[in-house]
């Protein structure tokens, strides 16, 4: 979800109501399948950089009544995630504001901490790792879950749709982020101090005409308006045209009746 970093980390989403839109369709079944097996009632859970909170809120009735907390750095995603914990009257589930790399917890204090598309966007993923493993209790799980930007595969091969991978690797590493990040979550944990790692992946497939639609609606209105669009420009990466030219390259590629669109996500389950 959305990143919780240091002051100096840049979220290459940003918070427009489009990227809130798109992780709100996010599920613990299409996004956590990996960790619904270990969630049982009376595991206490952290989700750290939990944005509109949908995965957070769909893990609080497995655990109930152990108490669910979800972070995030963003006070607009805080507050659209409390929102829809008090439509579901999830009474466990509560969000607040925080930083991945000094979380206002005790040591030890969850059985189960949880990060879902957030490495990718910190300059020091290690460190955050090593805070996580820092608030969990001993023998409890990390599990953290991330994309592969350079591991997507799509079809057709539209030239835009290259644009906006050179583009967006581009603004992440000026960034000092890593976009690949999926294929080095075993490496982070391990610099973290976790000797006890499981790996696993899952994609993501959009290819019927509704997927399509919706996945390239949201990145040609993203490439335009979010905070990639307005990162973009200021660091002298694109300008007005070329981002024009991606957005409509988007809606090129949905209009495809062969349209496929793969990203890959890397998961660890790690021991603390």
């Amino acid at each position: 979800m959305s990143e919780t970093g240091r002051g100096n980390d840049v979220y290459t989403h940003g918070h427009h109501e489009s990227v809130l839109r798109s992780h709100a369709a996010r599920t613990a079944a299409n996004s956590a399948a990996y960790l619904l097996p270990h969630l049982l009632p009376g595991l206490s859970v952290l989700d750290v950089g939990s944005g509109p909170g949908t995965i957070t809120a769909d893990f609080a009735p497995l655990v109930t009544p152990a108490a669910v907390i979800g972070l995030d750095r963003a006070p607009e995603a805080v507050a659209q995630a409390q929102a829809l914990a008090e439509e579901q009257q999830l009474g466990n589930l509560t969000f607040r504001t925080g930083n991945i790399y000094d979380l206002d917890f005790p040591d030890a204090q969850f059985d189960v901490v949880h990060a879902h598309q957030v490495l990718q966007h910190l300059t020091d993923p290690v460190a955050a790792l090593r805070e996580m493993h820092r608030v969990a209790r001993p023998g409890g799980i990390v599990a953290v879950r991330d994309a592969d930007f350079h591991a997507m595969a799509w079809y057709p091969q539209l030239p835009e749709l290259d644009q906006w991978m050179d583009l967006y690797q581009k603004v992440a590493r000026h960034n000092r982020a890593e976009p690949d990040a999926g294929r080095r979550l075993i490496s982070w944990a391990q610099a973290a101090g976790f000797t006890d790692i499981k790996p696993s992946s899952a994609n993501w497939l959009y290819t019927t005409d509704e997927q399509r639609q919706w996945h390239a609606g949201a990145w040609a209105e993203r490439v335009l308006s979010s905070g990639f669009a307005e990162q973009a420009l200021k660091y002298g990466l694109a300008d007005r045209a070329e981002l024009e030219q991606i957005s409509a390259g988007w809606r090129r590629w949905a209009q495809a009746p062969d349209g496929w669109f793969l990203i890959p996500n890397g998961e660890i389950i790690a021991r603390a």
